[in-house]
């Protein structure tokens, strides 16, 4: 014998069938979110996909104009996001040459609120799932208990205890268990599916800003002997008596009796 589920919703009472909508309108939201962040996440991958290569081309020739401009042309990107507002300052500085490590430490942070940004608009969305998983069971037991309490008054009404009298109250019973276990369990996979992603993406970005930072401070470090090295031509400049904007503090020095 099979089951009738337009019959066994004829018998519903009115608290069933709302308990009913209510798990139908709650599994229709989960796939509304669950389509919006396999889309983000596909448009994220595939913009990386796009711009990973030419922005480390771009950083291996130390040419951080079409490295902004990367950034900027791929804003669906996870890796270009962090990079955001970050190289404007990197190329004012580097091209005095005068990129210290506070300006390092800035980019550093602008990064770490990119990061912070960026992880936050990925989960958005998410406590849906969390939520629809934790208590769409227990929506469907409230059914269930509404359900056995028609079932029990049915009985008393009929006045015999025969399973006639209580089935439509235990039909209802289960039927609305059912539903809610339905619904309730692919949201749960779905939360557990996009935390692993987001927690990869997070990771690969998180791997990519390290190695950023690492190329940043070598940049500086190179910078900072390249200053040195034009500050020892001063000295004929010096002698011819010139005296270049920056010598003064190692004039001074001079003076004193400390070494340059």
């Amino acid at each position: 014998m099979g089951v009738n589920l337009l019959e066994l919703w004829g018998h519903m009472g009115w608290f069933a069938k709302g308990i009913i909508f209510l798990l139908l309108a709650m599994s229709i939201y989960v796939a509304t979110i669950a389509i919006k962040k396999m889309m983000q996440l596909g448009r994220a991958r595939k913009a990386t996909i796009k711009f990973a290569g030419p922005f480390s081309q771009a950083l291996a020739a130390e040419d951080f104009a079409e490295a902004e401009r990367l950034v900027e042309a791929n804003p669906q990107s996870h890796l270009a996001t962090a990079f955001r507002r970050v190289f404007p300052s990197i190329t004012f500085h580097s091209q005095d040459h005068a990129l210290s490590a506070v300006e390092v430490a800035s980019v550093q942070r602008m990064i770490d609120l990119n990061n912070l940004e960026q992880l936050a608009r990925f989960r958005r969305g998410l406590g849906v799932l969390a939520t629809t998983g934790a208590t769409a069971p227990f929506v469907g037991l409230l059914g269930t208990t509404m359900g056995v309490v028609t079932a029990f008054t049915g009985m008393a009404e009929a006045g015999s205890g025969g399973l006639a009298a209580i089935s439509a109250g235990i039909s209802e019973a289960l039927l609305t268990t059912a539903f809610g276990l339905l619904v309730a369990i692919p949201a749960v996979w779905l939360y557990n599916y996009f935390i692993n992603r987001i927690d990869y993406l997070s990771m690969e970005v998180t791997y990519t800003t390290k190695e950023f930072m690492d190329f940043l401070i070598r940049y500086e470090a190179r910078l900072e002997g390249k200053a040195i090295s034009g500050g020892r031509g001063d000295a004929a400049m010096l002698e011819s008596g010139t005296r270049p904007v920056g010598a003064q503090a190692a004039a001074d020095r001079a003076r004193s009796g400390q070494p340059r």
